[in-house]
């Protein structure tokens, strides 16, 4: 075995910096589409529907929309939108920040090295088994808790592991991301998608689970497919290869390191926090401030056990939420563009134009229409707890008017909310993961396209297939 796991990274890491110059900078990005979410607020008419309170929740009165006077955008607003949309996304902006500083007393441990080289090793030239095995504990998060934001602290931990292996960034990420993503649209047991949405359709909670089930292994197939025939390119090629942020690491496992009995402990207790996350959601509830609150505890508790001493583990924590402040940062500028759009009152306009236009569809291109305007939404509203509070209370009885049964059109919502979380600018979890791993969005996008088109095409036969059987209860 070579002395670094990273062999003749020269290569690739210069044609990585050419290919790079190409790119743009995604707070470049993000600032355009806010510039051009502004422009539209002078053109697009003004509406809203109204709102009524219920349970907690706001939901919009389907046959309320009117025209308002319009609310357009100054030019000084765009840039105190940026400060706006850091306010509003503090939440998951802190949570990413607190997962980072977990995540930088873990890495201090040594534990993660030590376990890089010790898979690297019972691997051996079997190391292509880990793309199914771990896009599967991916997408299993993704379906029973609708991990997201779960999925930042996986990428810095798999990217390096896939570039170890002689993969590359994309590959890594891709495993973390694809497979969490698959897991979240499926949404066999998913509550901050499916659970909502039905809800306000007022549907058995997870009802309609056989088909999800079927949905869920052929996206899963698809994927593993899709990021397996690249692993291999990139394997076979180690020109081709793009190694992110890690592109400057000339070694990142000494084949010295060994897998000690505290390492063994650091994991241990890394494992049962994530087992203790899966109940907290699952039974209590719980969202980002107690999963931040939780990383943070189980942070202490590791640098304990990892023999570091108070003041390290502080270093550490610092350490570690500076790697990913550059994705942090990105969530706010994304949440930018949501403020333009909200104070320009082009959310409901937007929708309420969408809605009209699957009034002259037949039934089974009501469920496809249904698709592609949630598709679209997803841009505007790229959560999926947010997007069915939005969408579904219109949805829902347009459904009944066009021929539509209600749990199609759920699952129009959920599919079209979850396949465009893997390509949109304005999904925060999507940019901040890229970030981290070093890929820029540009790069990312055009990666991924063709297993969007991929993911469209499942999607628009199952929800023929869903019509067709007259998807249900109801």
């Amino acid at each position: 075995m070579p002395k670094s796991l990273l062999q003749d990274q020269q290569p690739s890491s210069i044609n990585s910096k050419k290919k790079q110059v190409k790119n743009i900078n995604a707070f470049v990005l993000i600032f355009c589409v806010i510039i051009i979410s502004t422009i539209l607020t002078y053109i697009v008419p003004a509406g809203e529907y109204d709102r009524v309170d219920k349970d907690g929740r706001t939901l919009v009165v389907p046959d309320s929309f009117h025209f308002t006077d319009s609310s357009p955008v100054g030019f000084f607003n765009i840039f105190t939108s940026i400060h706006t949309g850091m306010v509003q996304g503090a939440g998951i902006i802190f949570f990413v920040l607190m997962v980072g500083g977990a995540f930088g007393i873990l890495k201090a441990t040594g534990a993660l090295d030590a376990l890089i080289l010790t898979i690297t090793k019972k691997l051996g030239n079997r190391e292509l088994l880990l793309i199914p095995v771990l896009m599967l504990f991916f997408a299993a998060g993704g379906t029973l808790m609708g991990m997201a934001e779960e999925t930042i602290i996986y990428i810095a931990i798999i990217t390096p592991l896939a570039i170890a292996l002689g993969f590359d960034a994309i590959v890594g990420f891709a495993i973390v991301s694809l497979g969490a993503n698959i897991g979240f649209m499926s949404a066999i047991m998913n509550p901050f998608n499916i659970g909502i949405a039905q809800s306000i359709a007022e549907l058995p909670t997870f009802s309609g689970i056989g088909l999800r089930l079927i949905l869920l292994a052929t996206f899963y197939i698809a994927g593993v497919l899709f990021v397996y025939r690249y692993a291999k390119k990139v394997k076979a090629n180690p020109e081709l290869r793009y190694l992110g942020n890690f592109e400057t690491n000339k070694k990142i496992v000494s084949t010295d390191t060994k897998l000690e009995t505290r390492h063994k402990w650091v994991l241990a207790v890394f494992l049962l926090n994530f087992v203790v996350l899966i109940i907290g959601v699952l039974k209590f509830g719980w969202y980002i401030t107690e999963i931040a609150g939780l990383f943070l505890l189980f942070g202490i508790l590791i640098g304990f056990i990892g023999k570091l001493n108070p003041s390290k583990m502080a270093d550490s924590f610092m350490d570690g939420a500076k790697e990913v402040i550059g994705g942090a940062l990105i969530i706010g500028f994304a949440q930018a563009i949501l403020v333009v759009v909200q104070d320009g009152k082009l959310m409901d306009s937007v929708l309420y134009y969408a809605s009209s236009l699957l009034s002259h569809l037949t039934p089974a291109l009501n469920a496809v229409g249904m698709f592609f305007v949630q598709l679209f939404l997803n841009f505007l509203v790229p959560s999926g707890s947010g997007q069915a509070a939005l969408t579904m209370p219109i949805m829902a009885p347009l459904s009944d008017l066009v021929g539509v049964t209600r749990q199609t059109a759920v699952l129009a919502f959920q599919l079209g909310d979850g396949i465009t979380n893997s390509i949109f600018p304005t999904a925060g979890v999507l940019v901040a993961g890229l970030a981290i791993a070093g890929i820029p969005f540009t790069k990312w996008f055009k990666w991924v396209l063709p297993f969007i088109f991929i993911e469209i095409i499942i999607s628009i036969i199952f929800l023929l297939i869903a019509q067709a059987i007259q998807y249900g209860p109801f």
